[in-house]
């Protein structure tokens, strides 16, 4: 009886930045839809993002996609009502979307800061408000945001990403305040130092892959498997009072000195 509060069966789920097939999004729709949920990939490249959905589909799972530039509100809207009229209200909803430049404050230009801003915390808001809108309607849903263990701590080289994952938590904590009495449950999961695409250069550097085993208690880098128990957590049943919380899958980094 227990794992009938982690099935999805019949729930439909939304994930932001989904098409790269070694990166976070994707895993964890490829896990939500193992847990039985419908799942609706995004990206702005139609061709990988087809690719995506297509490699889904080939396991047997329902799959859909959906490009649109989730930092464009017009865009976003123009989505929702073309995503729920085709395949129906979406029930969780994953911000996942995001990027990363890496260099000293000296060199970062407005254009830098606005583009990681934009893409890492303002998509956050657009998509919220446009699906969560019509969860409050409907009296249910699920928000998701994967923030970063830069939520909580600072680095050098990163500041605006910083300042973004942060946002995204109070963001996360405000939706929570304001949308809990009507149903729904806001969310969000921290990951620390994964092994993906994107990092992909920082795995390789040794003097930085040393740093990251020294510093996580577990001692290595994490897999994007071992985000899908989280997320599947968060968007069932088994998580119906949990609001507002930021959930650390770290290797324990967060929690040490």
């Amino acid at each position: 009886m227990s794992l009938e509060l982690f099935n999805l069966q019949g729930r439909r789920a939304l994930v932001s930045g989904s098409s790269t097939t070694r990166g976070i999004g994707y895993t964890i729709a490829r896990g939500l839809a193992a847990a039985g949920a419908s799942v609706v990939l995004n990206a702005r490249g139609e061709e990988r993002l087809g690719a995506a959905v297509e490699q889904l589909r080939a396991e047997g799972f329902d799959a859909h996609g959906a490009a649109f530039d989730v930092t464009d509100n017009a865009a976003v809207e123009a989505a929702v009502e073309r995503i729920e009229s085709t395949i129906g209200g979406i029930d969780i909803l994953v911000n996942n979307a995001g990027m990363q430049l890496r260099k000293p404050v000296a060199e970062w230009s407005p254009e830098d800061w606005h583009r990681v801003i934009d893409t890492d915390l303002t998509s956050a808001w657009f998509m919220s408000r446009a699906f969560g809108l019509r969860m409050v309607a409907r009296g249910e849903g699920k928000i998701i945001n994967i923030c970063s263990i830069q939520s909580e701590l600072g680095r050098t080289s990163i500041v605006p990403y910083t300042a973004a994952k942060g946002g995204l938590r109070m963001m996360t904590r405000g939706l929570c305040a304001e949308w809990a009495p009507s149903g729904l449950q806001v969310n969000g999961i921290a990951p620390g130092y994964f092994d993906t695409e994107l990092t992909s250069a920082l795995v390789a550097d040794p003097t930085f892959s040393a740093w990251v085993e020294a510093r996580t208690p577990a001692g290595r880098w994490g897999n994007t498997d071992e985000l899908v128990g989280a997320a599947v957590f968060l968007a069932s049943r088994a998580s119906s009072f949990v609001n507002g919380q930021l959930l650390f899958v770290d290797g324990g980094m967060a929690a040490v000195v």
